[in-house]
């Protein structure tokens, strides 16, 4: 998603074209190096050699090599055609000669194509016409069941028709809305409750917001809760998926907006402490802009257990660092360079301090030495630290529940909104 958010920033940004493309039946399309062999099909079985096998050309679906083949097809054709793989994405396939500049995504049989040559590009649709049953569908609007709208900003990622299926199917169609994803004063408490009746249903509906989190970040918090309980889930954590659908109906036509700006990146990072009162883990959160647009969010258990808000703080910095790491180079290979060291905002001082300073104190002496690479990055100019204070940290939305009024505060920092609005 990260890799699809910039590519749509970047061609609101160029004003270039976003075009979509289908391939109908793509697994049948992948070429078999090896010899592989099927029993007959019912129906078609040889009555004077019943125990025959066949002998397969050509992909056919249902087999395990069928995926990679049509990949591989596929990506060899783009290959001879003067395109090669990002090094940061396999799925993004560059063209760059002559000042002309293509970029090709790749999901299963779903593409996007962008690029600043109108004609190059159509020329490309059409020999991939010829070698494959390709359906044309246009300007992007729906692209892995996400609808993208189009408006004179740029951009608007909505799953409003996902929701309100979600909703159907679960029985909350006409529940009435909550105004936050998770209760204000929810922390986790230790008292027993009485095993959910239908786990089932509970993981279908978990799994579920999971997907609708791709364009929601305002509920990745509720969302990340709700999944530690996917194996033996209770009454009291279906109360809490409750609530978030709940509040997924009252805000059902918000989306994430791709608007025009400046394409420089930025990043928020923040930790609860051992939030987790059955393990004492803490949780880890950060959030990653383009410019206006929010391209990258992670809210995640910590591995570990830390010693100190200080040291929870530090590994969510050091994970919120990887991540930058990564865009930058995605965003150099899409031509947005990163002139500037992208800044990393952190509301703890002391873990600042700790990736400044080269001396080692007592206190991070257990810290895995793979947490301290920020040091090296920030002395590299890829990266700089600045402090932020907590109540201008966004990622906070990201860690722990709110109040109706700081919630809402921070789902507009995320850039988070109905559509039209």
């Amino acid at each position: 998603m990260p890799t699809i958010q910039l590519l749509l920033a970047l061609a609101v940004n160029r004003q270039w074209p976003m075009h979509q493309l289908d391939v109908s039946n793509a697994f049948l399309h992948g070429d078999l190096p090896d010899d592989i062999y099927m029993r007959q099909p019912p129906g078609f079985t040889d009555q004077t050699q019943p125990d025959a096998v066949c002998k397969l050309q050509k992909s056919l679906y249902g087999l395990k090599q069928a995926p990679r083949q049509w990949f591989n097809k596929l990506t060899s054709f783009l290959q001879t055609h003067g395109f090669r793989f990002s090094r940061s994405d396999p799925s993004l396939l560059i063209f760059n000669k002559d000042n002309i500049q293509i970029y090709f995504l790749i999901y299963v049989d779903d593409f996007l194509v962008t690029g600043n040559n109108d004609t190059a590009i159509k020329q490309l649709l059409h020999q991939l016409q010829a070698q494959f049953a390709l359906k044309q569908l246009g300007q992007i609007s729906l692209f892995l069941g996400i609808q993208v709208l189009q408006s004179t900003n740029g951009f608007f990622l909505s799953q409003q028709h996902y929701a309100t299926k979600l909703l159907h199917d679960a029985g909350y169609a006409d529940c009435n809305p909550a105004t936050t994803p998770v209760t204000p004063s929810s922390k986790q408490d230790p008292t027993e409750s009485a095993p959910f009746h239908d786990p089932t249903l509970y993981r279908q509906l978990a799994g579920s917001l999971q997907y609708l989190s791709i364009t929601r970040p305002d509920i990745a918090f509720a969302t990340n809760a709700v999944y530690q309980h996917m194996q033996k889930p209770t009454d009291k954590d279906f109360k809490a998926l409750k609530r978030l659908l709940r509040y997924i109906k009252g805000t059902i036509t918000y989306g994430l907006p791709i608007n025009n700006g400046p394409l420089e990146l930025r990043t928020y990072t923040d930790a609860d402490w051992a939030s987790d009162s059955s393990d004492r883990k803490s949780i880890s959160g950060y959030c990653s802009f383009l410019g206006p647009t929010i391209i990258s969010w992670t809210v995640k258990n910590q591995a570990t257990v830390a010693k100190s808000s200080t040291e929870a703080e530090y590994r969510a910095l050091s994970a919120a660092t990887s991540d930058v790491l990564w865009l930058r180079r995605l965003a150099e290979e899409l031509h947005i360079p990163q002139l500037a060291p992208t800044p990393i905002y952190c509301d703890n001082t002391s873990a600042i301090a700790i990736a400044k300073n080269p001396v080692f104190h007592a206190r991070t002496k257990h810290i895995e030495i793979d947490y301290h690479f920020i040091r090296q990055h920030i002395e590299s100019k890829a990266i700089q630290l600045i402090h932020i204070a907590s109540n201008d940290q966004i990622a906070d939305i990201l860690t722990k529940p709110f109040s109706i009024t700081r919630f809402n505060e921070l789902r507009t920092k995320l850039n988070i909104q109905p559509q039209n609005a």
